[in-house]
């Protein structure tokens, strides 16, 4: 079994500050800067993942990172 990786990932844009990213099997991932973590409904209220920023405040790298490594752990 492959692992994902960032490429794998589909940026959908952002609405209102929150970014969405699709993956090829539909699913999708939520982030807005001021969020500690991934969401997979817009809101952002139910976290899916923590993000491990690697700075001060968390980036969209961060995000898409946080996204992979949350789709690799449920193989």
């Amino acid at each position: 079994m492959s692992s994902y990786s960032v490429s794998d990932l589909i940026y959908q844009g952002e609405e209102g500050g929150v970014h969405n990213w699709q993956t090829l099997a539909g699913n999708s991932f939520y982030w807005h800067p001021d969020w500690l973590h991934i969401a997979e409904e817009m809101t952002g209220h139910s976290a899916t993942a923590n993000i491990e920023p690697e700075g001060e405040k968390a980036t969209t790298e961060d995000a898409q990172k946080a996204i992979v490594k949350h789709l690799n752990s449920k193989k």
